[in-house]
């Protein structure tokens, strides 16, 4: 096998919310491969902040700033991207948010809101990308679902909701543009340790684990969160030429919890 299906050099990759956590690290490796970065997030902090933690990795990336969820901003970037750095080959829909409120309790609003960046910015984003993809030839989109698009749990039903769609739009991005030589597929990351969970994680004051720490080691065949780092080799395989007859499938990275019932009580 030629291992230099796996290199990403000279491909241009767009993560969006990539200033820190998951989209970081999914950047950090595209980098390692060889790939130009560029992200996006809300605000110019967020973006300086991003800007700063690449610079102390040694990795050059562009950074901009803009609101995924409005399609006028997503096909503006997209123009200047294009212009500034060059047509891109790897689009990861990483941007993403949460509520987590019971469902009885959560508004409307508040529901929308979720299924907006979640579910709606990703088709934003691939619809801003795919033309200039087919004119080139060839495409990668790899969404971050979740094991949400696969379980429901209390407090998410919005979250679960978008993600259970962001897994169907990859399937049919698939199915509409894969004889374009465009691949979509996704990411369904497990628990990850991350500065967001840090809480869930913190040692009680009797030493134990926190209730919902134990939870997770319970119910995981690994037996621990996964880090950032396992989602690298995954995110660099679905973007590289050895993913080339892989669409439309969603590679779960979650230290086997779909695949265990847990153990009895």
């Amino acid at each position: 096998m030629d291992m230099n299906a796996f290199s990403l050099k000279g491909k241009i990759a767009w993560i969006t919310g990539a200033s820190y956590g998951i989209g970081f690290a999914i950047a950090e490796a595209y980098a390692a491969a060889g790939a130009t970065i560029v992200f996006n997030d809300i605000n110019q902090d967020l973006v300086n902040k991003g800007l700063a933690a690449y610079a102390e990795k040694g990795i050059p990336a562009h950074g901009y700033v803009c609101d995924v969820t409005n399609e006028d901003a997503v096909q503006a970037l997209v123009k200047q991207i294009e212009a500034e750095v060059g047509v891109i080959d790897i689009l990861v829909n990483n941007a993403g948010i949460i509520r987590r409120i019971p469902m009885i309790e959560m508004s409307a609003a508040d529901f929308r809101k979720v299924i907006d960046v979640d579910l709606n910015a990703p088709f934003i984003c691939a619809k801003a990308v795919i033309p200039s993809m087919i004119q080139k030839g060839h495409g990668k989109i790899i969404n971050i679902c979740s094991m949400m698009s696969e379980l429901g749990r209390e407090t998410v039903s919005a979250y679960a909701a978008a993600k259970g769609g962001l897994k169907m739009l990859t399937r049919n991005i698939c199915s509409e543009y894969g004889e374009h030589n465009i691949q979509c597929n996704g990411i369904g990351p497990g628990y990850i340790a991350t500065p967001q969970t840090a809480p869930l994680r913190e040692r009680q004051p009797d030493g134990s684990r926190h209730p919902f720490d134990q939870f997770i080691i319970a119910k995981t065949p690994a037996a621990r969160w996964g880090n950032p780092e396992d989602l690298q080799g995954p995110a660099v395989f679905l973007a590289s030429d050895a993913s080339n007859f892989v669409n439309g499938h969603i590679l779960y990275v979650d230290g086997g919890i779909l695949a265990y019932i847990g153990k009895q009580p």
